[in-house]
């Protein structure tokens, strides 16, 4: 059964060598996701939003973040040679795992128009497994001037609703988020989350943060049984 989830951001800048220039202001949501992944029991199956759909990544496997700038290299576990094509969200997972000195089961990726139904499904089939449950997620990019999408005064309000229900973990609001609003906004962690969502609970929130640095929503936040 799992008994600990922990839902972080996945941007290129938690690695400090891809923000050589910006590490003292990004390093409030690095030390953030590594507290909130550091307390995850291994082994860790990943659950991840990706544009390429529905795919599984498993050890051995080793990859590179060379198409972000620098050739820092991480890896699932396994001595094989770096893979260029792997995705970001699966990078970030084996830098994690690399600094929290867990193993890695698998790293699971969905769709980021993933129906709430296909997500509570899928959660309930991730129940079941004796691991940590690791959930990356980035929430609206439209966050004023700085953010790479353009400015939506509607980003405050959603991000501020979804740190409140992962604040109280928040099942039923988590799967009553605005699909639709989410998608406008940019914030593919939606469906991340509602996998989370569907694991059958109850659930408790021991921490929960909120940062957008560069105009882009990082949630992170620890859920655990009772």
């Amino acid at each position: 059964m799992i008994t600990r989830a922990a839902v972080v951001p996945h941007p290129p800048l938690l690695v400090p060598e891809l923000v050589s220039g910006a590490a003292m202001e990004t390093e409030p949501v690095r030390a953030a996701t590594l507290a909130a992944a550091g307390k995850l029991p291994g082994p860790w199956i990943a659950v991840a939003v990706d544009d390429g759909g529905r795919a599984t990544y498993a050890p051995p496997l080793s990859g590179s973040f060379l198409g972000y700038g620098v050739d820092v290299r991480v890896s699932l576990g396994g001595d094989v040679p770096a893979d260029a094509t792997i995705p970001l969200p699966v990078l970030i997972t084996a830098w994690l795992r690399e600094r929290c000195a867990v193993e890695v089961s698998r790293v699971e990726l969905v769709p980021r128009d993933l129906p709430v139904f296909d997500c509570v499904s899928f959660g309930r089939q991730l129940a079941s497994e004796d691991c940590g449950l690791l959930v990356l997620g980035d929430g609206s990019t439209r966050h004023g001037p700085r953010s790479p999408g353009a400015d939506d005064e509607r980003s405050g309000p959603f991000d501020s609703l979804v740190h409140g229900l992962l604040a109280g973990a928040d099942v039923d609001g988590l799967l009553g988020l605005d699909v639709e609003l989410a998608a406008e906004l940019g914030a593919q962690g939606r469906a991340a989350w509602q996998v989370l969502a569907g694991v059958p609970g109850p659930w408790r929130c021991s921490s929960a943060e909120f940062f957008a640095p560069f105009g882009v929503g990082y949630h992170v936040a620890v859920w655990e049984r009772p």
